[in-house]
């Protein structure tokens, strides 16, 4: 194919005429995409649903010299349980996700993220991969993943891949440790307990497509009226996704009364670092994810007992 072409084709596909001075290259296999890093030198963008990416580059936010098309890559789009733990692709899309009878089954939360993520539109273009390489502070998947623990496995050009557990890859906004000519290939976390206790609870400025102002996801493992473990994540209340690990610590061990989880909500507001934006205040994001904490624990009580 001419470069001629391919500019045409890049233009045809995604509707923009913006990008139609980058090249488009749509290669097959793995190998190929990272010969492609390699000869681009950090200056090619990885694109498969690109709702993220299209607007970005609409804002001229970025001005990448070529985009490099995963969505021909075979074998990148599964939902796989195995004896200790769940894999994903990175390919797989929202909607797969969230329709996944695997992750119904084994992660829920993830699956519930998932289908109050954007619109069907969205969901159907968006994948698993791609949200978590834009590194938003409120990317959705990030949530439920940091609560699951879950690790990214990637490969990389000329060197060998890494698997960077998912609380050590967000390192800014929309900055990752992943290397210029790196790229992710699936995500895998332990499968959870299936006696777990698990809530999610994402608030937004509307009912659809809402980014989120705070969300918030947590994962309990209990034995009666102890709580055995602790898992409790955080998106858009800081520069990253994060987790609560002080919050984590002060109900782990403990019986779960309504004195500690007034503690707890407390200890969870001093954990965070929001910022004001067009969006939400940083004290309105302080006060909600206490509000949202305290609610996801007292549906994962409440569902216990029913």
């Amino acid at each position: 194919m001419t470069d001629a072409r391919q500019r045409k084709r890049c233009a045809a596909i995604h509707n923009c005429e913006k990008v139609m001075d980058m090249e488009y290259l749509s290669p097959r296999s793995l190998l190929e995409v990272l010969t492609l890093l390699g000869t681009w030198k950090g200056k090619a963008r990885l694109v498969s649903g690109c709702t993220n990416m299209l607007p970005d580059v609409r804002a001229k936010a970025i001005e990448p010299a070529a985009l490099i098309d995963l969505s021909h890559l075979k074998g990148f789009s599964l939902t796989k349980e195995e004896k200790r733990r769940v894999r994903v692709g990175a390919l797989t899309t929202i909607a797969e996700l969230a329709s996944s009878k695997v992750i119904q089954k084994t992660a829920p939360i993830l699956a519930e993220a998932a289908r109050q993520l954007g619109n069907p539109l969205v969901r159907n273009r968006a994948t698993i991969g791609g949200n978590i390489a834009d590194a938003s502070p409120a990317a959705d998947t990030a949530v439920p993943l940091l609560a699951l623990e879950a690790t990214i496995v990637t490969d990389r050009h000329g060197k060998k891949g890494r698997e960077i557990p998912i609380d050590q890859f967000f390192i800014g906004p929309n900055k990752t440790v992943l290397k210029p000519d790196e790229i992710i290939k699936e995500v895998f976390f332990p499968k959870p307990d299936p006696r777990a206790g698990w809530a999610y609870r994402k608030l937004g400025l509307r009912n659809a497509m809402a980014i989120s102002v705070v969300s918030v996801a947590v994962l309990l493992e209990m034995d009666g009226e102890m709580c055995k473990k602790a898992r409790i994540s955080l998106g858009a209340v800081a520069p990253t996704p994060m987790r609560a690990y002080k919050t984590e610590t002060s109900l782990t061990g403990q019986p779960i009364t309504g004195g500690l989880v007034k503690a707890c909500c407390e200890e969870i507001e001093g954990e965070v670092k929001p910022i004001s934006d067009s969006r939400a205040s940083a004290d309105y994001r302080r006060s909600m994810v206490s509000v949202l904490f305290r609610r996801c624990v007292e549906q994962i009580l409440s569902e216990r007992k029913s």
